[in-house]
C-alpha cells in the first residue's frame, strides 16, 4: 500500500466493478475514448451509477482540500509501455480515459484546452526526452514546483484529477493547502493585490506567443468557505513586484511547503485536488524511457457556479486559449 498522508474514499468492489463495466461499454459502444458522441454520452451513463460511487465522489470536503479514490484495479501487463511522449500515447490504456471522463463528470464538467495535448479531455503524463528540466508534466529531473494548475487562465479547472497508471518507484506527487497555512494577515492582505501577472506554462506554445498586455492577478481571493489561491511561481514575474508582495509571496511559498504532503499513487488509484485551495507538483526522479516509468491519467473539471475566484477575472483575455466543454 502507498504512503498516503491525504484523505482516502475506498471503493468496495461492487462500485469498482460498476465503474469499470460502465468505462468499458461505452468504449465498446463509441470506439474511441476521444469520440464526440462517447462525450455528449457521458451524462446519461453517470446516471446510471448506483449511489455508492456517487457518495465517493461527492465534493472535496475537508481543509485538505483533496482526497485520493482507490478500489480501480487496473493489470499492469495488460497495460504495455509507458509511452515516450503524450503525442505517441495514441489509445493505450483508453478504457481509463473513460474512467476518468466518467469520475469528472460526476464532479462537474470535463473541460479540455484547443492548446494543449492536441484539444484532448484526458492528458497523459510521461517524463519525454529532452524535457528533464522544464516545469511541465513531462519533466522528470528537477522538482516540480507546487502550482495551481492552468494558473495563468480565468477558465482554469475548478478540480484536477490524476488517475495512476504506472508507478513502480512510488514517485510522490506532492500538495499543500492554503487552508492548512497559517499565512499571517498582514501577508494575505498584501497577496490579495493584484501585482503581478501569472504567464503561460511550457505547455502551451501558442499562448506563450500571444500579443497582449498580460493582466496583474491576485494571488490570494477570500470566499464564504474559506481562503483560496491562484499560485504559480515558476512563471511569476516576481521581479516586476515590490518588495513587501515579494516578502509576502516568499512567506506564503515557505508556509506551503510546511504543510505540504507526499501522495505516492499507486495503479488504479485516483487523486482528486480541489484546484482552488490545493497547489500540487511532484518530486525529481531518474526516468528511464524503456517503458516502466511513471504514467497518469491527467483531466480537469469545471464546477458550474462555483464563486471561488474574483470576478474581475472574467475580463481576463486568457492569453487567447479557449477552454472546451465535454459536453453542454
Amino acid at each position: 500500500m502507498p504512503t498516503c498522508p491525504a484523505p482516502v474514499r475506498p471503493l468496495d468492489p461492487a462500485a469498482a466493478a460498476e465503474l469499470t463495466t460502465a468505462a468499458a461499454e461505452l468504449l465498446a459502444e463509441h470506439g474511441s475514448a476521444t469520440s464526440p458522441e462517447l462525450l455528449a454520452a457521458l451524462p446519461d451513463a453517470c446516471a446510471r451509477l448506483g449511489s455508492t460511487v456517487r457518495q465517493a465522489l461527492r465534493p472535496v470536503d475537508t481543509a485538505d482540500g483533496l482526497f485520493v479514490l482507490r478500489g480501480l484495479h487496473l493489470d499492469d501487463t495488460e497495460l504495455g509501455s509507458t509511452p515516450g511522449h503524450w503525442s505517441t500515447a495514441g489509445d493505450a490504456g483508453a478504457v481509463w480515459d473513460v474512467v476518468l471522463l466518467l469520475v469528472s463528470t460526476l464532479m462537474g464538467t470535463p473541460i479540455a484546452w484547443d492548446g494543449q495535448q492536441d484539444g484532448r479531455f484526458v492528458h497523459n503524463i510521461v517524463p519525454s526526452p529532452g524535457h528533464e528540466n522544464e516545469q511541465t508534466g513531462a519533466s522528470s529531473g528537477v522538482l516540480l514546483t507546487p502550482h495551481t494548475e492552468d494558473a495563468f487562465h480565468p477558465g482554469r479547472a475548478h478540480l484536477l484529477l490524476l488517475c495512476c497508471m504506472r508507478n513502480h518507484d512510488n514517485i510522490a506527487t506532492t500538495a499543500a493547502s492554503i487552508r492548512r497555512t497559517a499565512l499571517a494577515r498582514a501577508d494575505a492582505e498584501q497577496l490579495r493585490r493584484p501585482v503581478v501577472p501569472i504567464l503561460p506554462d511550457d505547455a502551451y506554445e501558442e499562448a506563450r506567443q500571444f500579443a497582449g498586455r498580460p493582466a496583474p492577478v491576485p494571488t490570494l481571493f477570500d470566499t464564504p468557505e474559506g481562503p483560496t489561491m491562484r499560485f504559480d511561481p515558476a512563471y511569476t514575474p516576481l521581479d516586476e513586484a515590490d518588495d513587501a508582495w515579494r516578502g509576502a509571496y516568499r512567506r506564503l511559498e515557505e508556509e506551503l511547503a510546511r504543510v505540504s504532503v507526499a501522495v505516492s499513487l499507486a495503479p488504479g488509484d485516483v487523486l482528486v485536488v480541489d484546484n482552488d485551495i490545493v497547489v500540487h507538483g511532484r518530486v525529481p526522479f531518474t526516468a528511464r524511457y524503456d517503458g516502466t516509468d511513471r504514467w497518469l491519467k491527467r483531466a480537469s473539471v469545471r464546477v458550474t457556479g462555483r464563486p471561488t475566484r474574483p470576478a474581475a477575472e472574467a475580463d481576463e483575455h486568457g492569453y487567447g486559449q479557449a477552454a472546451l466543454l465535454a459536453f453542454s
